[in-house]
């Protein structure tokens, strides 16, 4: 079992935010009247519409299916009208707008046919399970047919007001066992279930015969997955590992017991720009203007999906996000005087001074002045040594931050991901 020091990372601070939620709260119910689904990070993939503008759909019923992967299909999360379809060029998804429809249906599959892998892994994809796994190295969904190293299964969330996943398992146990179970089945290698100091919301060691429990602690990055693939089971180009949500493990546990995959997720609303945080259930998708009509301060405001740390504008929910930010817009700034707009110019890249905290951003996992630089170096094969298969643009946002947010590594790394990913493929 993997124990870091309970002094490992960090707490990052951020200005007047709303008082923190308590550690149990019942969530409020929050069906959004309109959802959208939305591509997560990372190019946009190709899909066949299966629905067209004004029809009517089941939830769980399925929208859209990959052009590349066909077996893997989008799905309503609520049943709804189809109000409004957005592709980009070359049938790219921009984004399938949902209106709800109070009397709607509920999709139910068939998962007698999961007791074999093939029939497993064909369920999770008809679902819409399937894009709640992420591989790594390079990030997105895993192919149809991949089998990985291991999988982690984050039972914690370390980032700046992120809900406890414990919440979302609570009454839960028996869909949790047997979604790790099935997630066994699907990998030769170990399951990690990491989760926080304290007892277990559920007797782990009964659900899977490989699985390992990794007791993270509180501070972030310790909950970050990347850091702790690299610590346990670092990923390689031949060598990937996946990861998933506890509270996906769940739903997958809940839908091979009932054939329907649960309505809502549990998702925090907070941030600086709101008159107080709230804890809902909303369904996957959900519209972040109608989360946070009610509670937002007067005055421009922009809503992230995701933290304040590796959030993203958006409208929707992206599809693995379990939280919403509310950031007051700040002020255009005015151009810099050219003299001093030279002179920060020719300053960067700014060195990397080692740093406690620029270590601590990391969790001491790795090097992270020597990694930091060769990410500015664009030395892949140092940056390869050191960890960098293993991570994704969340794992080094808290470094971004401590470096004041201009070194840009989230950049940095994604453009050498795909530089190696282009030269291994080649």
């Amino acid at each position: 079992m993997f124990a870091p020091g309970p002094r490992s990372g960090l707490t990052p601070r951020f200005a007047a935010p709303p008082p923190a939620l308590p550690d149990r709260v019942e969530p409020d119910l929050d069906i959004t009247e309109e959802a959208g689904i939305v591509a997560g990070l990372g190019p946009a993939p190709r899909v066949e519409l299966l629905a067209e503008e004004d029809a009517h759909v089941a939830r769980g019923a399925p929208v859209a299916r990959l052009r590349d992967a066909p077996e893997i299909c989008l799905v309503a999360p609520m049943a709804a009208r189809i109000g409004r379809v957005s592709l980009l060029r070359g049938h790219r998804l921009s984004e399938i707008v949902l209106f709800a429809d109070a009397g709607g249906d509920a999709l139910r599959h068939d998962p007698s046919g999961a007791r074999t892998e093939a029939g497993l892994r064909g369920l999770m994809q008809r679902a819409g399970l399937w894009p709640s796994l992420r591989r790594r190295p390079f990030g997105g969904m895993p192919g149809t047919a991949e089998r990985p190293a291991a999988i982690f299964v984050m039972a914690t969330d370390t980032r700046p007001f992120a809900p406890d996943p414990r919440l979302a398992l609570d009454g839960r146990e028996a869909a949790v066992a047997r979604g790790l179970h099935a997630l066994a089945e699907l990998t030769d290698g170990p399951v990690f279930l990491c989760r926080a100091p304290g007892p277990g919301p559920f007797t782990a060691q009964a659900a899977a015969p490989r699985l390992r429990e990794v007791i993270c602690g509180r501070r972030h990055p310790q909950g970050a997955v990347g850091l702790r693939a690299h610590a346990l089971c670092p990923a390689g180009l031949d060598r990937p590992v996946w990861d998933i949500h506890a509270e996906d493990a769940a739903a997958l546990g809940t839908l091979l017991d009932t054939g329907q995959m649960p309505p809502t997720r549990l998702v925090a609303v907070c941030g600086p720009a709101l008159r107080t945080a709230r804890l809902v259930r909303t369904q996957p998708g959900a519209d972040l203007r109608g989360l946070t009509r009610r509670i937002a301060q007067p005055g421009a405001h922009e809503l992230l999906s995701g933290t304040p740390l590796d959030g993203h504008p958006a409208h929707w929910l992206s599809p693995r996000d379990r939280q919403v930010t509310a950031l007051p817009r700040a002020a255009a700034p005015g151009a810099p005087h050219w003299l001093l707009a030279a002179l920060t110019r020719s300053a960067r890249p700014a060195p990397v001074i080692p740093t406690a905290a620029l270590e601590q951003s990391f969790g001491g996992a790795l090097p992270a002045a020597a990694f930091v630089r060769a990410l500015g170096a664009g030395d892949d094969e140092g940056a390869m040594r050191l960890g960098l298969l293993s991570l994704l643009e969340e794992d080094v946002a808290l470094a971004d931050y401590v470096l004041g947010g201009t070194a840009g590594l989230a950049g940095q790394l994604r453009a050498m991901l795909e530089r190696i990913r282009t030269e291994h493929a080649a």
